[in-house]
């Protein structure tokens, strides 16, 4: 229950002094009014020492990382891939995730505006025109009865009969109200309106930093697909090459039929494989086109097969300091923004709980006359300050009070999660990145070395030592070789994007560094 007590002050013309006087004092108190609830200490994220500490896994995983410099924030024109590049930028202008959270921002900052004036005064306009007709036994002939009680009876009715006429009220006014911000409700709703916008601007980078990842390891995988693809076919067709050789060596009666047919079966499994990797590159596609807002097979062009451009130059890992790193992460960013918005909802909470003081006024005009409407005898006007104060409601306020804090430190907990989360997933990336490279290395030499077995193949083949049965089989490990190495480079490819993702790696948006 509120009791709002309304304490109208009109003063004469002679009391101007006194006005101002109360003036000054009732903005001297606005001005000097408390602000409640806590103040925001930003929190300062835990962080390793150095690159060495915080770190699980054997130690041949924990690779030297410089602090002297970052990677850069393009991360994926690492790869010198144009196609990636234009990938990338068509991301950033047209995805749909992008476009609503650019919209999420738009609509943090409106409700920010809402929040800003309500610490301004409040003016309205009012017009009306309406028929009316007063009940001859209504209240307002109770006066009546008191005032005609020594007149004779007829005037009396006469006098009612006039007063019941139907009428036309004409009315027009302007009324103003603003409510000081004696406890800092205003300020903290502003406070957290503030903070609202930074979490969305920081959401916003985490969209832009997990569509430029997205974007490259579907790209990666695509890509290795085509090359798996690649590779097929040409095992394929070596494996045909040797299934006519043994064919035509079966009818010769140099080989057994078991052997023909355990050749013919190990090229039907190969073929048989073709088809899902044909769906798999479309369904890759497809995934691309979605990230990009774009319809199926809008990209066929673009993503259309290219020679294997081998594995990319990346950059050495310096990554920079542990903890400036974590000041990057969009969603440590998000969730400081976040503790911070529930911290000032605590102060409007509290400032619920004490008085309120609205100052107010109001000018009118009314005439049953068109005619007399805007004569300066038709004014009404009223001005002074109301009190509403919170006596009863049964615990409400109390407990939004109490809810707002346990929000609070629902959202400490969940910032910590955060950070702790942040740097489970860099040390994953890190461990699964250096795995790759030390992986990608042995499966290099591999290569080199199925390469040189088949070169001497082919050269004992033509001395005439072995048979092309024996060369056709040192031609497929060294295929088996290119292609394990190729998943080797795209998996190798994908980690990079990866780490990139875990250390938070992304330029800021726009919006973001609008605020």
């Amino acid at each position: 229950m509120n009791w709002t007590f309304a304490m109208p002050f009109i003063p004469p013309a002679s009391s101007i002094p006194i006005r101002q006087a109360i003036a000054s004092s009732l903005m001297a108190l606005a001005l000097a009014g408390c602000t409640m609830g806590p103040n925001f200490t930003k929190p300062a994220p835990s962080a390793p020492a150095d690159w060495t500490s915080w770190r699980s896994g054997d130690a041949s995983l924990h690779g030297a990382i410089g602090t002297d410099a970052t990677l850069p924030a393009d991360w994926w024109r690492a790869f010198n891939d144009p196609v990636l590049d234009e990938l990338v930028r068509r991301g950033f202008a047209a995805s749909p995730d992008l476009q609503t959270a650019a919209l999420h921002v738009a609509q943090a900052r409106v409700q920010r505006g809402s929040a800003a004036v309500q610490g301004l005064p409040q003016i309205n306009a009012s017009g009306q025109v309406s028929r009316q007709r007063q009940s001859e036994h209504g209240a307002s002939t109770r006066l009546l009865n008191v005032v005609s009680s020594s007149s004779s009876g007829s005037d009396r009715d006469a006098l009612v009969k006039l007063l019941s006429e139907p009428f036309t009220l004409y009315q027009t006014g302007l009324d103003a109200s603003w409510e000081l911000d004696l406890w800092g409700k205003v300020r903290r709703s502003l406070e957290a309106a503030d903070a609202g916008v930074a979490q969305q601007a920081a959401l916003l980078d985490h969209a832009r930093l997990s569509l430029a990842s997205d974007v490259a390891r579907n790209y990666f995988d695509l890509r290795a697909t085509q090359r798996k693809i690649a590779l097929a076919r040409e095992d394929i067709t070596a494996l045909k090459e040797r299934t006519d050789l043994l064919s035509a060596r079966t009818t010769g009666g140099i080989n057994n039929h078991f052997d023909l047919e355990r050749q013919r079966s190990e090229l039907q499994g190969i073929e048989a494989q073709l088809p899902a990797l044909l769906a798999q590159e479309a369904a890759q596609a497809n995934q691309i086109a979605l990230l990009l807002g774009e319809r199926p097979g809008a990209l066929g062009d673009l993503l259309k097969p290219v020679a294997d451009a081998g594995k990319p130059a990346l950059p050495d890992l310096a990554l920079g300091l542990p903890s400036e790193i974590a000041l990057c992460r969009p969603d440590i960013r998000a969730a400081e923004a976040r503790l911070h918005s529930v911290t000032a909802n605590i102060g409007v909470a509290k400032a619920d709980m004490y008085p309120s003081i609205r100052l107010g006024g109001g000018f009118n005009l009314e005439s049953y006359r068109a005619e007399n409407l805007f004569d300066w005898a038709s004014r009404a006007w009223s001005i002074g300050p109301s009190v509403s104060l919170p006596l009863f409601d049964g615990g409400r306020r109390k407990r939004v009070v109490q809810l707002r804090e346990l929000e609070q430190k629902e959202a400490a907990v969940s910032y910590q999660q955060t950070v702790l989360q942040a740097w489970q997933e860099i040390d994953d990336a890190l461990n699964g990145y250096t795995a790759e490279q030390q992986q990608n290395a042995m499966l290099a030499a591999r290569l080199d070395s199925a390469r040189a077995a088949f070169d001497l193949a082919s050269a004992r083949y033509r001395g005439g030592v072995i048979t092309w049965l024996d060369v056709i089989d040192s031609q497929r490990t060294m295929l088996q070789a290119s292609r394990d190495l190729a998943d080797s480079n795209g998996r190798l490819a994908t980690r990079y994007a990866a780490l990139n993702k875990a250390i938070g790696n992304a330029s800021e948006s726009t919006a973001a560094k609008a605020n």
